[in-house]
């Protein structure tokens, strides 16, 4: 509709007054127009019957009763439907379709086509204050079926192809399409703003925001919008600098824009430094600048750290009640002085302010404090790790935990049972784990040529795993256990497309391995719902007496097996196994090759060292000869043999001495055995409960 081509004068000429008037005087407003009466209201009437034209409201009489409101209103107001305010709309329109059907007495569909003459000729948006009405018949209308719905069944099918469940989203989506596609006035996806997904968001009720984070969601994985959008549920956000002198402020600000550190990094010391200006503001307000702090100030400031309390000079509002008044950690402390030191080092090293104390001295921990910061690696008890071991190695579906809103876990099988066996197997940390990216594993036949690739698992090839960029280093390749690359080649070939995202470590577009519905695996997921799962299935507590089995501590542990093995791995072979910058970090446990790294760790057996075997010995001669009440099978326990045949289900294993198959070394028939010479030497695998 081009609204340009119609004569769009505001007021009304003495005989489209005069016509009007006496239409408005008629008692039944819907009949035939005389001639003349076309004519006069040739210009009032033409550029709403093009509109109802391309509504379809020209069937069953909606078009009569569409212009039988407009000539009430127009003979109201006495101005055209042009010079309308988005105020007199809504007035006219009603903000709920029984007021509107009430006051007019018109044919029912009269009023979304009113909303649709509004929208075209008149460009009026506010269709919020409308109230509840159906929007998806309004672009319906405005736009064609066919347009609409293609744009639709592209959000549907992007959301269906990254794994959703869209059952519950068919029901909003098509309603929050209509919402987008009418505030951008087109009915191209491409049109959609960030605004207009913004403005939506935060005008939905609650029960639709979900709807809006996945359109929000769709939109970015098809390239409308470039970048994904934020948490899907309202935010509180408590202003950090409330209680602090608005000088110490600006120059927490001026340090957060110009330092180099990492956003997570320069976010934490920003609100730490904050928190010293709300200590700083009524105890010292005369310094409340950093140019005035001295190295007595500097050595009250500590002081106060090392005596402070959780809550103490802190928004509480968002603390357990249980934690408020307890004293801070050693951790905690440290952090807050490195805050202030990094935060002075930086303001002298630039010019800022003079040099007047060396921060690293001024701000430097206690002793009691630098103590208790010691590497602590809390490795899992041996037994503990086995049962979460075989638990990770047979994850079915009933394991998987479901909320009371659906009757699936949030990811699929595969996903979840890679990401277990990524965690116990391959040593790395949470962040790692998560960056992770698709086409990560690769394998490599032993004895060949290089580090070269194979498309498939070749028997007795090893599995290479890259690394992504982490804390400490660059990426890296490390060899890992085949049920490593078994389970994310799994993974892999059901993992429906994802789009890429931004790495926040090497700001390239990337395809993560765990990642489904759109977005990757969330930060919490392992130590909130995939370690408690992996207890549960094994039956064990989630924490022991060294604290709450976390991510981390799979990592220690791993490294503690492979440092005690019976082939161990050297500290530098560790440390490059785990990627740790100095061998410091590895805890005493340069750079190696994968494949060199490769052979020392399967000669280590970390696999091997939780899957229990005991040596066999098979007679042979016993078994050529058939001999049927001699023993061929003897099952060698250190300190003698048992020659019990089926020893592995064996319930009294522990009690073999009394028994009447065991055979002590050194005896007569131990020795004679020994000495044959026609034996075979075999592992039998021990299962455990």
């Amino acid at each position: 509709m081009d609204a340009a081509r119609y004569d769009r004068a505001g007021g009304l000429t003495p005989a489209e007054a005069g016509e009007l008037a006496s239409l408005a005087r008629r008692r039944a407003r819907y009949g035939h127009w005389a001639t003349r009466t076309l004519e006069i209201l040739r210009r009032l009437r033409q550029p709403v019957v093009d509109v109802l034209a391309v509504t379809g409201g020209t069937k069953r009489g909606v078009g009569c009763a569409v212009m039988a409101v407009l000539v009430l209103e127009m003979h109201s107001r006495q101005r055209t439907i042009w010079a309308w305010t988005s105020a007199e709309w809504i007035e006219t329109l009603d903000t709920s379709g029984r007021g509107f059907d009430q006051r007019f007495r018109v044919s029912r569909g009269a009023r979304q086509h009113l909303m649709a003459v509004s929208y075209l000729l008149c460009g009026f948006r506010d269709l919020a204050a409308l109230g509840p009405f159906d929007r998806l018949g309004l672009t319906w209308k405005v736009f064609g079926r066919e347009r609409v719905d293609e744009a639709i069944h592209r959000v549907m099918a992007t959301l269906t192809g990254w794994g959703y469940q869209t059952s519950h989203a068919r029901r909003t989506l098509p309603r929050l399409v209509s919402e987008v596609l009418l505030a951008a006035r087109s009915p191209r996806l491409e049109d959609v703003t960030l605004s207009a997904l913004e403005n939506l968001r935060h005008h939905s009720s609650r029960h639709l925001r979900e709807g809006v984070f996945l359109l929000s969601r769709a939109l970015f994985g098809l390239g409308v919008t470039d970048r994904p959008p934020g948490h899907a549920g309202p935010t509180r956000m408590v202003d950090p600098s409330e209680g602090v002198a608005p000088e110490w402020v600006r120059w927490c600000q001026r340090w957060r824009e110009t330092s180099t550190l990492g956003r997570r990094t320069r976010q934490g010391h920003y609100v730490l430094l904050l928190k010293a200006g709300r200590w700083l503001t009524p105890v010292h307000p005369d310094r409340v600048s950093p140019e005035g702090w001295t190295r007595e100030l500097a050595a009250e400031y500590v002081a106060m750290v090392d005596r402070l309390t959780v809550g103490q000079w802190a928004h509480t509002d968002r603390l357990r009640p249980a934690r408020i008044g307890t004293p801070l950690s050693a951790k905690a402390k440290a952090h807050y002085l490195g805050a202030l030191t990094a935060f002075f080092r930086d303001c002298q090293e630039w010019g800022w302010i003079p040099r007047r104390f060396d921060p690293r001295r001024g701000f430097a921990a206690p002793r009691s404090v630098r103590e208790q910061l010691v590497p602590n690696p809390r490795v899992i008890a041996d037994d503990v790790w086995a049962k979460l071991l075989w638990a990770g190695l047979n994850l079915t579906d009933r394991d998987l935990s479901r909320s009371f809103l659906s009757s699936q876990h949030y990811y699929p099988l595969l996903m979840v049972r890679a990401l277990a066996v990524v965690w116990l197997f391959a040593g790395l940390r949470v962040d790692e784990i998560r960056r992770l990216r698709v086409g990560c594993v690769r394998w490599h036949r032993q004895g060949g040529d290089g580090d070269g690739t194979a498309p498939s698992r070749p028997e007795g090839a090893v599995c290479f795993l890259d690394v992504p960029v982490h804390k400490t280093g660059s990426a890296f390749t490390k060899p890992v256990d085949r049920v490593v690359g078994e389970a994310i080649g799994a993974w892999e070939a059901a993992r429906p497309p994802q789009p890429a995202y931004l790495d926040p470590k090497t700001g390239e577009r990337v395809h993560y391995l765990f990642a489904y519905r759109g977005h990757p695996v969330s930060k919490g997921y392992l130590n909130k719902t995939l370690i408690p799962m992996l207890c549960r299935k094994a039956g064990v507590p989630d924490h022991d007496a060294r604290g709450t089995i976390t991510s981390h501590r799979a990592r220690a542990t791993i490294a503690s097996h492979l440092f005690n093995a019976r082939e161990p791995l050297s500290l530098f072979e560790l440390q490059a196994w785990l990627g740790h910058r100095t061998p410091l970090s590895t805890q005493h446990y340069a750079k190696l090759t994968p494949t060199k790294l490769a052979r020392a760790y399967a000669d280590a057996e970390y696999f091997a060292r939780n899957v229990r075997t005991v040596t066999v010995l098979i007679d042979q001669d016993a078994i050529k000869r058939g001999a049927g009440d001699q023993p061929w099978k003897f099952y060698d326990l250190g300190h003698g043999y048992c020659t019990y045949d089926f020893f592995d289900q064996c319930p009294h294993r522990m009690a073999c001495a009394k028994c009447a198959f065991y055979v002590p070394k050194g005896s007569s028939q131990a020795q004679v055995l020994e000495g044959k010479a026609n034996l075979l030497r075999m592992l039998q695998g021990i299962p455990l409960t």
